[in-house]
């Protein structure tokens, strides 16, 4: 009788170890699989408003440098800032489709650009990847993006008649929130804000998410619009600009 409960607990136990082999086989193995980028979509100086653009301006050995633009009422007597200020502007950031959201002209004010930035090259991704993007709406989809406050809200006024709107248009979380929220998606919704690094980090905080199945797709990157010229005034004060607008690496 004993050697039967014997060999019984010793088949169980057998049994028992193989399956938390198989397990643990299946968690290892989810840690090294690689992670499909399905879809970009993109918007950077010198006119790239795609992937293909950005390939074609790196090709071409173009130059995106240019002047301040003119719509964002710069005071061009500020430290760092003139008519031979030089950088890595992106041109008609004003613009936006709010309708296309469900925003109103109102809000669509109080927004950051960055946050409609975000809305339009998310929308553009995921039809890219052959998403409708209304589509993903209760899906387990994580937006994780790199970027911070521009100081937008400080250009609105009273008179933009913007009241309640302000809040949600200038929070840094809002950066991911607002993604989440305009498409319905149930997954996580993260803002990362570590200076340069902001987009790697989010890359990386997306392909964890990714391979511990918090979410089965995740839209990944980054943003970053100079709203105000504080940037160019600080760097200025503490001699980090460069003369010519060229970045030097280490230096």
């Amino acid at each position: 009788m004993n050697e039967d409960k014997l060999r019984d607990y010793l088949k169980w136990t057998t049994a028992d170890l193989h399956e938390t082999r198989k397990r643990l086989r299946e968690v290892e193995g989810a840690a090294r699989e690689p992670i499909a980028i399905v879809a970009m979509g993109c918007r950077f100086p010198g006119g790239v408003r795609s992937a293909d653009d950005l390939w074609r301006l790196v090709a071409d050995g173009a130059d995106a440098m240019t002047p301040v633009p003119a719509d964002r009422g710069w005071d061009l007597t500020l430290p760092g800032v003139g008519n031979d200020t030089l950088g890595g502007f992106m041109s008609d950031v004003a613009d936006f489709d709010a309708g296309l959201f469900g925003i109103s002209p109102r809000e669509a004010l109080a927004m950051d650009p960055q946050q409609r930035l975000l809305l339009e090259v998310v929308w553009e991704s995921l039809e890219r990847a052959g998403i409708a993007p209304m589509s993903a709406k209760g899906e387990k989809v994580g937006v994780f993006m790199g970027g911070s406050p521009s100081r937008y809200d400080m250009l609105l006024t009273a008179d933009d008649g913007v009241e309640g709107y302000v809040l949600t248009g200038s929070a840094g979380s809002a950066l991911s929130g607002r993604v989440s929220y305009a498409l319905g998606l149930e997954g996580p919704a993260v803002t990362v804000d570590t200076a340069c690094s902001s987009s790697l980090v989010a890359l990386h905080l997306a392909c964890q998410a990714l391979r511990l199945a918090e979410c089965g797709l995740a839209l990944a990157g980054g943003v970053t619009v100079m709203s105000t010229p504080g940037a160019f005034v600080e760097f200025e004060r503490q001699g980090g600009l460069a003369g010519d607008g060229r970045c030097k690496a280490f230096s």
